[in-house]
This record gives C-alpha cells, structure tokens and sequence, in this order.
C-alpha cells in the first residue's frame, strides 16, 4: 500500500482532500451515495456527496490527534451519476406520494403504486451500497459511505454486520431517533434507518445514540424497551452539562455502552443547526463540532476500534451548491476526523 507524500503535486480534480491514491493504493475508502428520494422536509441531500468532496481541497492534512493518517491513503469512489439520475427520478414520485396523502386523496390505486414503486427504487440502493461496501471490505479496505439522506448506509452497515458477524456497536450520532417503523409509507425512510438496522437478522450488538431530540412517543417507547439500543438524549445530555458535569464525563459513559468494535453513523443534523443550516431537517440543539471531535478521540483512547463510518445529511438546502459551502466545509472536516481515527485505531489490523 502507497503513503502519500504531501510535497507531490496535487491535482484538484482527483481523490479528495487532496490526495492522488487511487482506490488500490488507499487504507480507506469512501463511497458517494448522492440518494434522498424519501426526503421530507428540505431538499438537497443528494449533493452531499460533491459538497463534502469539493470542500475538502481545502483540509489540511496534518492533524494535530491523528497526526500523519493521511499517508496511509484516503480515496473516495467516482460519483454514481447513474444512481443520482435514478434518485432524482423517484424523488418526483415520492414528493407526487406525498403530496397527494396531504391533500387526502381518495386515488389510492394510485397512491399504492406509487409507494410500491419509491420502496424497490430504495431497496435496490441498498443493495447496490450493500454489495459495493462488501467488496471495498473484503479487498481489506476500511469503509466510509458520504450521502445522502440518512436511508443511505443500511447496506453498509449490513455490509460491516456480515464482516464482523454483528459483533460491533453502532454509534449513531444525530437530532432524530430514525427508529420509525416507516415513514409517510417509505419503509426505507430517512427516519427509518435505525430501525432497519435493528430489525435485521444480522443486527449490530447495541445502537448508542448520541444528541437525539426529536423523536415520536413510538420512538421513545422503543428505545426505552430495548435493551440493545441505549439514548442518550440531548436535553439530558445538558442538563448534566449545566449542573456542572464534564464532558468527558459524559463521553465516559457513551463509550461504557458500546463494544470494542464501534461503526460511526454521522447525521451532520447531529450538530447544532449553526454548523449545518442547509441540512434537511434542522433541530434546535444539538452539539458542537468540538464536542463531537473529542467523542471520536475518546473511541481511541479507550481501545475501540472503528469497523466503519458514515456521513450523511449536508445539504445544500434545496438551493445553489456555493450557497451551502460552509455545509461542505463542516461535513468535510467532519470526515477527515472519522477518516484519520479509521487508521489509528486499525493499527497493526
């Protein structure tokens, strides 16, 4: 495997953060999933992808936790402009869907076939994430998928489940449970994906979530059920900040709950809405880049190990991609810190 010397001529249309390894010569590799076709609030998801790869030219490499990971090679996958014509054709649908259960429609028939429809378009991306996860994982790759909506990494996760026989943790750091059953008909919902992972055969062993303030009393009730799943709700989350706890206190006790094998799944609505104000479904709250970059340091210093990561939900808004740049610049950041703590905690592995 190549180390990359940063003194080499970069080119900005290659790889990304700037590195010119390709998919081979990489430790990690990343998978672009530009899909949001079960969006219900704002739009723009699908350019998460491009935002994130654009903004990322301009991270510098040395990191003062993780120092020199970047030498073990960072690639990000071409853009699947087939699966983002085929996103931009069902999300029609499913807006069509959605629109016609909000003016309650009596055309049912049509309505069915519709819903029938959006759930294959996002049950074949699964699939195809699920088996281009697989193959980045047996060629001993280590894994990051950068979407999308938050519908996007169940088959990467199935993919790391399948790897590791389910025997790893999944942190999930975000505003919103995403413990629904469906949502507005989609079973593969942005608001979903934790429940699906849950659900599966090959489940992870826990699900800790991390800064969740928005959520059903059908959510609560069953994460309050399940001993698998563990939140840790935003508002308790300050409550104990303000009556003078540490946060790393706090993250002692996040990390008490997961195993020693850990998949970061990162909606960047997690954050406090001023890091991400494109993102689709914004919630007051939230936490602080910083916050959250002393989470992922804490996973090291503790022994875990990250299987694999995901982020998801920078947006542009709905509007011009230049508009969201600040987005891209957060979102960037963000995963050249999963990236970098993939490599350190997969040393000797």
């Amino acid at each position: 495997m190549a180390q990359f010397d940063p003194t080499t001529t970069i080119s900005a249309d290659f790889g990304i953060f700037g590195i010119p390894l390709s998919e081979d010569e990489s430790r990690v590799v990343l998978l672009p999933v530009p899909w949001e076709v079960t969006t219900s609030y704002g739009a723009g998801a699908s350019l998460g992808p491009s935002l994130v790869r654009n903004a990322s030219e301009q991270v510098d490499l040395f990191d003062i936790e993780t120092g020199k990971a970047y030498e073990a090679g960072y690639h990000m996958l071409p853009f699947p402009e087939e699966l983002k014509a085929k996103n931009d054709r069902f999300k029609e649908k499913a807006q069509l869907l959605i629109e016609l259960r909000t003016n309650l429609s009596e055309d049912h028939e049509r309505m069915d076939k519709l819903v029938q429809e959006v759930n294959q378009a996002c049950e074949e991306m699964t699939a195809w994430v699920s088996k281009e996860s697989l193959r980045v994982l047996k060629a001993g790759k280590l894994l990051g998928l950068v979407g999308g909506d938050h519908s996007t990494p169940l088959g990467a996760i199935r993919a790391v489940s399948s790897q590791h026989q389910g025997d790893f943790g999944v942190l999930h750091i975000d505003a919103h449970a995403d413990l629904r059953q469906a949502y507005q008909g989609f079973t593969q919902s942005h608001a979903s994906i934790m429940y699906n992972v849950m659900s599966d055969p090959l489940k992870p062993k826990k699900l800790v979530q991390v800064g969740i303030r928005d959520f059903s009393e059908e959510e609560y009730e069953l994460s309050e059920s399940r001993p698998d799943i563990k939140t840790f709700f935003d508002l308790q989350l300050k409550k104990r900040l303000m009556e003078g706890e540490s946060w790393a206190a706090v993250c002692r006790d996040i990390l008490k709950e997961l195993p020693q094998k850990v998949y970061v799944s990162f909606d960047i609505d997690g954050l406090d809405p001023a890091f991400c104000p494109h993102t689709g479904t914004p919630v007051p709250g939230g936490l602080s880049v910083d916050q959250v970059f002393y989470l992922f340091s804490q996973i090291a210093a503790t022994g875990r190990r990250i299987v694999g990561f995901d982020v998801n939900e920078v947006s542009s808004g709905g509007g011009d991609e230049a508009d969201a740049e600040w987005d891209g610049n957060v979102g960037a950041r963000v995963l050249y810190k999963l990236c970098g703590w993939s490599v350190v905690t997969n040393e000797g592995k």
